[in-house]
Order: C-alpha cells, then structure tokens, then sequence
C-alpha cells in the first residue's frame, strides 16, 4: 500500500489549503514547539509516526516524479497523512538560532514543510519569531540609548573597546580572530570553513548590544573613512567574504539553499528585512531589530554579506550579476535586496543613531511600486494612520545619521508612551531647512 502511495504524489496535487502550513488556525496559535522535540514525540505515538512516514513517503513520489497511473486509494491515503501532520506537534514547529542541534531542527523543519510547499520556497523562516525591539537592546545599554551621534567621537572604535571590556564579547571576538587571520597555506589565506563557524558563534552567543556596537555602529561626519573602514573591517573580510572569483548571485544563492544553516538564515533575512516602499520605517515588519538580527545571522555562511565601500550603507554578498543570460532580472532582484533594501538600510540608521521604529501604524496595503523577493502578505492594519506617509530612505541616503530628531527619548519608546510622529518628520524637516536632501509628499 505504501508504495501505492508514494506514486499518488504524482497524480495529486497538495494545495495551501490542504498542505502543511506555518499560519495554523485559531486552536493551534500556541507558542510553536521546536522540530527537534516535536519530532521525537510524534515518533513516540504509533499514529503520528505512521502518518509522518506515509506523509514523507508521498512527498519522495512527488519528487521522483513517478507516473504510474494510481487510484483514489493512494490518493485518499496521501491526503490522510497531510490532514493528520496538521493534528502533530511538528505542525507549525519552529527552530531557535544558534540552539543546541540547530541544523537536525532545520532538517526536520524543511523535510516537513518546505517539501510539501516548494523546492524554492524561501518565504517562510524556520525560525521562532523573536520580535525584539531596538529599544529593548537600548535599555540594555543606557550609554547607548537616546544619545545622539557624537560629531567626533570614533563609535566604532568604542564598540571594539567596549567588546574588550566584556568576557564573554571578549572570548567570541578572540575565537574568530583567530582562525580568520592564520594563513593555512601560500595560496590559502585562512580556513574559511572555521573562520564561518567562529563568525556564527559570536554573533549568536555575543549580547547584541555590543556585536551590534560593532557591526551597525554609526560614523562622525569628520571621520566617515577611517570609521566605516574599521566597521568593514569588523568580520575579518579578507577570510570571511571574500574569495578569488566572485561567483554569480543566483549560483551563490543556489549553494546556500543547499545547505540547511545558510538556506534557513537566507529566508529569515528575506522574510524580516522586506522592505514595504509605502510604510514610513521602510520595512513591511515595522521591526529593526528582526531585520537586524536575521541579517546578522547570515555572517559566518556562504551568503556572508559586508559593506562593500568605507563611506555610506552599501551592502551586498561576495557576488555579482555577470554571466546571468536571461535570468538578469531575477539577479538584480535578489542582489538589490541587499544593496538597496531600505528597510535594511534604515534599521542600520536606527541602531547607529539610537533610534527606532516609531510608535506610527502603517497606512492600508497598497501593490508595491517596486518587485520583492517575497508575497506581501494582507494584513489588518489600524485605520489610526498617519495621514501621509513618506519613505525614511530618502532622508539622506549617503549619511548614517538620518532622522536624530526622532530618537526614542522624542517617541516615548522606553516608556511606551504614544504621541504623534508627525512631530519628529515635521521638527527633521525644519532642523534640514529644506535644503533639497529629502523629499516628503506632503511637502510638494
């Protein structure tokens, strides 16, 4: 009967509203177990377990394209395994970064969902939503929170000193230092393999508020070159990104999706970093502090992305566009979500100038102006919008210090405390005179 089955795949088609599903109903919006214990309890129970096997073998038939022709039998048999996993713990079950047995969970979590919905799907993250605050980092780091970007001070050299002085920073920093400055040979400047996992490990283990000290530091406007230099500098760049050949982007992202860390990491990334052209923060999310920490998690993997100049935020992975025939589009696409994402860009600004997201609701969704890598999901949106809206990434693309009026000690962020946003744009607006470097709707 079993092998009936795995042919059926071939016949049937397993839709959204039959598949397996991350979205779940109303009974099933409990936090999410991780894949690793939900697998081992469903392996416990007789039923899930035969379910799970039938479920896995139907979606092996997909795959190998079988043709027989089956009856409704297998049809009927499929289709009771997919209806029962949605019953199982390892319906919905997520993955927790930098967790004990991270890439068994990620395995179990692409074997069951991803395999059902698509070989390239990169929609969904596998991994439990964090949705932190850039506040939450601030308050943390009471130095940092509020204080506006000094017109001399070197932040990036006090993030490194600041990482000194802390054991654990200290002990993650020393651990990748290494292996991505020791030359393995005359034709290999470092084990990269060992340089990446290092680079994980710092930025899974490493309190935020100072790998992002680090990282996302911003720069004085008297010392833009040797600042960006020593923020580019930040993962060993010469080890950890980048390579003789840059490769094209779509065969480097191909790899990554071939390995479960990097592939995850990526649909995080492009799952809480896409950017929304009509919302005022610039991101579909309205959460920094999610783009950021899905964005950090991509350093130490083959997707590994840094600046790519001293001066301004400009990122992008070790690849490029060349080569790419017919598929150019689709390149450009996926390598401007690096290069010009704003909402990437903007959360970069936030953590820099000790900011974030405002306390606005977004205005009803509208198509996009411009292509995603992803759906825009419909979401309910409060009707208590700003009236007009106006994309943060033109304030003053070139500089790390847009939007300083609107700190969170102006959005009563740390009090959690509402007032009207249109304040800070308004009060941004007047402190630039309208000197041609922004350009807000409501304005023209």
């Amino acid at each position: 009967m079993l092998h009936h089955t795995a042919k059926a795949i071939s016949k049937f088609t397993i839709t959204m509203n039959v598949g397996l599903s991350l979205k779940g109903d109303g009974a099933s919006r409990s936090v999410p177990m991780d894949c690793v214990k939900a697998s081992e309890q469903c392996l416990r129970e007789y039923s899930c377990s035969t379910k799970y096997r039938t479920m896995r073998q139907c979606v092996a038939g997909r795959e190998s394209n079988f043709s027989a022709v089956t009856g409704p039998e297998a049809q009927g048999e499929c289709r009771s395994a997919i209806e029962a996993m949605k019953q199982s713990p390892l319906y919905r079950c997520r993955c927790r970064r930098g967790m004990k047995k991270e890439k068994n969970c990620l395995r179990i979590f692409w074997s069951i969902f991803q395999s059902l919905q698509g070989n390239d799907l990169l929609e969904y993250s596998p991994y439990e939503p964090v949705n932190s605050r850039l506040s939450d980092i601030f308050r943390l780091a009471p130095i940092i929170a509020g204080k506006p970007p000094s017109t001399k001070e070197n932040n990036c050299l006090s993030a490194a000193k600041a990482c000194n002085l802390n054991d654990t920073c200290k002990k993650y920093r020393s651990a990748y230092i290494n292996p991505c400055t020791s030359r393995v040979s005359a034709s290999e400047v470092c084990n990269k393999r060992k340089c990446h996992k290092a680079l994980r490990h710092f930025f899974d283990k490493v309190p935020t508020k100072y790998s992002y000290g680090m990282l996302f530091c911003s720069c004085p406007a008297g010392d833009q070159t040797a600042c960006a230099e020593r923020r580019r500098q930040t993962i060993v760049p010469v080890c950890s990104y980048e390579d003789k050949d840059k490769p094209n982007c779509l065969s480097l992202q191909n790899t990554c999706k071939a390995n479960y860390i990097c592939r995850s990491r990526l649909a995080d990334f492009l799952s809480n970093c896409q950017p929304e052209p009509r919302s005022i923060s610039g991101c579909l999310r309205e959460n920094y502090a999610d783009c950021l920490l899905s964005y950090s998690g991509l350093i130490g993997t083959v997707m590994t992305p840094n600046y790519v100049r001293s001066q301004g935020i400009s990122l992008s992975p070790w690849c490029d566009c060349s080569s790419s025939g017919n598929n150019k589009p689709d390149c450009d696409r996926f390598n401007q979500f690096f290069s010009d994402n704003r909402c990437l860009r903007n959360a970069i600004q936030a953590f820099g100038n000790g900011t974030d997201v405002g306390v606005w609701q977004p205005q009803p969704p509208i198509e996009p102006t411009e292509p995603g890598l992803t759906r825009t999901r419909t979401r309910d949106q409060n009707s208590n919008s700003l009236d007009t809206l106006t994309d943060m990434s033109r304030l003053d693309l070139n500089s790390d210090s847009a939007f300083n009026t609107c700190g969170m000690q102006a959005q009563k962020l740390v009090s959690n405390v509402s007032m009207d946003t249109t304040l800070c744009v308004v009060s941004f607006v007047k402190s630039k005179q309208l000197r041609g470097i922004i350009s807000l709707p409501f304005l023209t």
